[in-house]
């Protein structure tokens, strides 16, 4: 029972810690280095910050008729109503998916039904990665798409590396009309962790106090110059006058003295 009662006293102590002290079990010491140290935000590798897509034109106009409809002679004489029914206000998502995927073919296809060249793969897929982005958007929590989503990015991005070893101009070609930024996969993974930044900050921290003395320092002793150039022009015309007083031969000539004036001028 009493050692029942001791767990019990320890664990209240714990508990009363980590309320005093922000989640910390124990109290260190208080830095004063004005540094402060933010764990950067996560971003998801299925961001378009990180898989490269800067965006493309897609079709949201809903009035506009699917693709198996488009071409329609009847259509073109049809009533509005009935064009409406035909539209893609009321036909399934997969419509607008299609009439934005051939969108994206077509601005890289070699010919009319060009579905295998490495151009028109990379754009369907292109075309996919961007409605799944969007569709993420609204369903963060579905981690079949996120899984799906990350592998289709990760086969894009075999393929470009392929295209950009067989054909670079092409690749570059490329890249400009699908608006991507290409990202090859990173040589050394670099974990971001408390202390490596913390030591980074205090370095740049402490070069930053450096600099700012020496600037400090430089002015300091440019306020000098200006006392200096000023009191050597005066010395050097009292010498003059003096020598000249006394009937000696000047050690001081009038071209020093008006060297003395420009480099005083200066720092007026």
């Amino acid at each position: 029972m009493n050692a029942l009662l001791g767990n019990f006293t320890r664990l209240s102590i714990v508990v009363n810690n980590l309320a005093k002290n922000n989640g910390c079990i124990t109290r260190g010491f208080k830095s004063d280095l004005k540094i402060k140290w933010i764990k950067p935000a996560k971003i998801p590798c299925t961001d378009p910050s990180k898989s490269g897509d800067g965006g493309l034109e897609r079709v949201e106009n809903e009035s506009v008729l699917a693709a198996n409809f488009a071409e329609s002679q009847e259509l073109k004489d049809a009533p509005e109503i009935v064009k409406k029914l035909f539209s893609l206000e009321f036909m399934p998502i997969k419509e607008t998916t299609i009439l934005n995927r051939e969108k994206t073919r077509s601005l890289v296809k070699r010919y009319e039904n060009d579905n295998v060249s490495m151009e028109a793969k990379i754009a369907i897929m292109t075309s996919e990665i961007l409605y799944l982005q969007k569709y993420l958007e609204k369903h963060p929590r579905n981690k079949v798409t996120f899984v799906f989503l990350k592998e289709l990015i990760d086969k894009r991005k075999k393929f470009l590396s392929k295209l950009r070893k067989w054909d670079y101009r092409r690749f570059e070609w490329l890249l400009e009309r699908l608006n991507l930024t290409y990202k090859p996969n990173q040589v050394e993974y670099y974990r971001v962790t408390r202390k490596d930044s913390m030591r980074k900050l205090t370095r740049k921290h402490c070069d930053k106090l450096r600099e700012d003395k020496i600037n400090a320092y430089k002015a300091e002793l440019a306020e000098q110059k200006k006392i200096f150039s000023k009191t050597k022009v005066e010395r050097l015309e009292f010498i003059r006058a003096e020598e000249l007083a006394c009937g000696v031969e000047p050690t001081v000539s009038e071209e020093e003295i008006q060297e003395a004036k420009k480099i005083a001028a200066q720092y007026q």
